[in-house]
């Protein structure tokens, strides 16, 4: 059987995550009805990433048996929130969540004192006074192995804390402060607890040295709020 892989950017905004629910408006729900209609059956889809309510991809990998699509067609019935930016035949038993190596994320601040409205929606507006070399000390701390048990609910299903950090880095793009992150998996909530917390260190409220504390498996009471969806895009994965 053919195994296809595609590759998708989407405004999350709209959208009740990735994952099917009854009821809600989901991407994985509105990709599986253009399929439908174009290929004439149903596929079952195997996503990369499964992102949350409001988070963006813009290169979100997803694989399914079955025939291989036209770009055109296939974005043609698709809602403008959602593009295929690619689409082709992958290897025999390709699975995207299975054979990825890494994902990444960039979740972006906007830090002038007053908000754009071509950024509104895709980043978290912060006009905040923020010591940036504290936000890259947090960064250097990440990377390698620990226990992210803080920076998860602790309401789970996860039952392994520990994740490899590959890269992590703040960078200022003029007005825009983005942090990137690439690692085996991500537990639920993750990037953006880190983000929270990263923000109160850089305002004072902690040390880069007790945040580092934090990735020894400490309770997530500990750890900082979890910012807003809306700022976070799953940049790309891995094989």
């Amino acid at each position: 059987m053919t195994v296809v892989r595609l590759v998708l950017e989407y405004d999350g905004r709209p959208f009740a995550g990735w994952a099917a629910q009854p009821g809600k408006r989901t991407i994985e729900a509105e990709l599986a009805a253009a399929l439908r209609i174009l290929l004439r059956r149903d596929v079952s889809l195997v996503v990369a990433g499964r992102t949350d309510r409001g988070v963006h991809a813009l290169g979100q990998v997803v694989s399914y048996e079955g025939p291989l699509p036209s770009l055109r067609s296939i974005n043609a019935l698709l809602p403008p929130e959602i593009a295929v930016a690619a689409a082709e035949v992958a290897p025999p038993g390709f699975s995207a969540r299975h054979d990825a190596v890494s994902r990444s994320y960039r979740y972006r601040l906007w830090t002038r004192r007053a908000l754009s409205p071509f950024q509104a929606g895709r980043v978290l507006w912060w006009p905040h006074r923020l010591d940036e070399e504290a936000l890259h000390g947090c960064a250097a701390a990440l990377v390698g192995e620990h226990d992210f048990r803080a920076f998860t609910p602790s309401q789970t299903r996860h039952r392994h804390f520990r994740r490899r950090i590959r890269r992590a880095a703040w960078r200022r793009h003029g007005d825009v402060l983005e942090f990137g992150i690439e690692a085996d998996s991500f537990l639920r909530h993750m990037n953006r607890i880190l983000v929270g917390t990263m923000l109160e260190t850089a305002s004072g409220s902690r040390s880069v040295e007790q945040f580092a504390e934090l990735l020894e498996g400490r309770p997530r009471a500990e750890a900082g709020r979890t910012v807003a969806p809306h700022g976070l895009f799953l940049v790309g994965v891995t094989y």
